[in-house]
């Protein structure tokens, strides 16, 4: 495949690699949101980790607690690095907007910030279809930044990229719509770990499959 031809998601974090889980690793938000997902998992749970960057934390965390942990993500090298890094987590190199998924074949599905670089359409049908590839009763997990912009120009740790993203309200009504009910909802502002970063604000949802 040409650079060209690649999905921009998969170019960016290519580049950035390792760097991200650097600036990201003090995230108490996102720990907090893994340990309030450990708490609701039986033992063994199936879990997809959709842009699983380098496996830590969330595909670390999960698979050293004993769940079964497939993890997702556009970026040849990030799948590298996790492999490396979370051996005892299996991953795969791909898009997951064309990725098939099992009915009701997860217990847990997790979407931190993989989202952003998708239109607002194919948001909307990823959260659909993660929705029916959980289990009745299965948790949904997404973390975003809840901003109403619809593909903005942005500078993201070095890389020129382009943001989508639904303001709290929007996204309320993303996963409604997607038959889940919000369980938990936790608003914050992070600033990533890095030379000239600025807060940014972010939210992390806990939903559930009826």
């Amino acid at each position: 495949m040409t650079e060209a031809a690649r999905p921009p998601a998969a170019v960016a974090f290519d580049a950035i690699g390792a760097a991200y889980e650097q600036a990201f690793a003090g995230s108490a938000a996102h720990r907090a949101s893994l340990g309030r997902l450990l708490e609701e998992l039986a033992p063994r749970s199936r879990v997809l980790d959709v842009g699983s960057g380098t496996g830590r934390p969330t595909a670390g965390t999960l698979a050293g607690a004993g769940h079964e942990v497939l993890g997702v993500d556009v970026s040849p090298v990030m799948v590298d690095l996790a492999s490396r890094r979370v051996p005892e987590a299996d991953f795969r190199c791909a898009d997951i907007r064309a990725l098939p998924l099992e009915p009701a074949g997860y217990d847990a599905v997790c979407v931190y910030f993989a989202l952003l670089q998708m239109s607002r359409a194919d948001q909307t049908r990823l959260v659909r279809r993660l929705a029916a590839s959980l289990r009745p009763g299965g948790r949904l997990v997404l973390a975003t930044v809840p901003l109403d912009v619809e593909d903005v120009a942005a500078e993201f740790m070095g890389q020129e990229v382009r943001v989508t993203s639904f303001g709290p309200e929007a996204l309320g009504e993303l996963v409604t719509g997607a038959g889940l009910t919000v369980e938990w909802e936790r608003h914050t502002v992070f600033t990533p770990d890095r030379p000239g970063a600025v807060p940014e604000p972010q939210v992390f949802l806990h939903c559930t499959r009826g």
